[in-house]
């Protein structure tokens, strides 16, 4: 897979121009790539792309797949960041998420990548199980910050359709969720780790100074990306493309040179509820200055008067020309974001 990856790279690599500041090995599995093919891609990528010299290279491992060969390797390619799946720190936690990792190797792991010189490091954790009390929500928190881990993406627990979880809950197996305890832990999260010097500066996101996901950060500004691999998804500032999900098919399009992907041409209008929905979600807000300039005055003026009740209620914040969720916002913002949308 890794060369045919690696080959697309080269097919589309008039995609993007101007210099590459981010370059993201996530989905899947990308942890048990071998040295060798993440040094194939590497290679391919700096041969055909312009890679600014601070690029910020980020790695998704699972706790398991990490030790210190392995971690060796990885700052051999050149990866300089780590995004890491803990989830908790508690056994039964992992074991009703099904993890294949356990609590001892969930803090391991962290230790074995600061010690391997692996500082800008990011973990996930999830909160509003069913059987996660709050007690047990603050220590995790806790636990991260004990680590001094500079950058957490928190998410709140959520069932898709149709899952081998929602089949479960559905039979009465496992208890469903609930939503005023997922409220109480984003609270007690959001309190805890801006107490101990952390931005909130996306929904799910929180870092300490300096140490933003610069990859994801571009998404929420709507920059273009390219993405390469199956079901991986690319923009242009107009249109989005995604790669079928397929892996037979995937490679069998690459090796005749093909890009096996569909596409959407997004109107003005999708552009404009894209840009309310991601704005939104971080703490600069959504900027009424650029609708204007971008989408006209009419918008701005049908999004202010949808706003008011969020106002009048402090979910949402004017400032100047900014709309801000407040904190207690901040856990309605999809919500909050549908009802500013502009349907011509």
């Amino acid at each position: 897979m890794a060369a045919a990856i690696a080959k697309e790279a080269v097919i589309r690599k008039d995609f993007i121009t101007g210099t590459v500041s981010t370059i993201y090995f996530g989905g899947g599995t990308p942890s048990l790539l071998t040295a060798a093919e993440l040094m194939l891609m590497m290679d391919i990528f700096s041969s055909h792309f312009s890679i600014a010299t601070d690029a910020e290279i980020t790695l998704e491992a699972n706790p398991d797949d990490i030790s210190p060969d392995k971690l060796l390797e990885w700052k051999k390619a050149g990866i300089n960041r780590l995004s890491i799946g803990i989830q908790s720190f508690f056994e039964e936690d992992l074991q009703w998420m099904n993890r294949a990792h356990n609590a001892s190797q969930a803090k391991n792991c962290i230790q074995l990548a600061q010690d391997a010189g692996f500082h800008n490091l990011t973990i996930d954790l999830i909160y509003g199980t069913p059987g996660l009390s709050n007690e047990r929500w603050i220590t995790n928190i806790e636990t991260a910050i004990s680590f001094n881990i500079p950058h957490l993406s928190c998410y709140a627990l959520t069932v898709e359709p149709n899952t081998a979880l929602d089949k479960l809950i559905q039979k009465g197996t496992k208890a469903d969720v609930d939503q005023q305890k997922q409220a109480v832990h984003f609270d007690l999260l959001t309190t805890r780790l801006e107490a101990a010097g952390f931005e909130h500066y996306e929904i799910s996101n929180f870092a300490r100074p300096g140490f933003r996901s610069r990859h994801n950060s571009s998404y929420w500004q709507g920059k273009p990306y390219l993405g390469l691999g199956p079901s991986a998804h690319s923009f242009n500032g107009s249109i989005r493309q995604w790669n079928i999900s397929n892996n037979a098919l995937y490679l069998k399009s690459i090796e005749q040179d093909l890009i096996p992907f569909e596409a959407e041409q997004l109107t003005d209008e999708q552009q404009l509820n894209e840009y309310i929905m991601t704005s939104l979600r971080t703490m600069e807000g959504c900027s009424l200055e650029l609708i204007e300039k971008k989408w006209g005055e009419k918008n701005v003026s049908a999004i202010k008067a949808a706003a008011q009740k969020y106002l009048q209620e402090e979910y949402l914040n004017l400032s100047g020309n900014q709309l801000i969720l407040t904190k207690k916002g901040k856990f309605l913002a999809d919500g909050i974001a549908a009802e500013l949308f502009q349907l011509n």
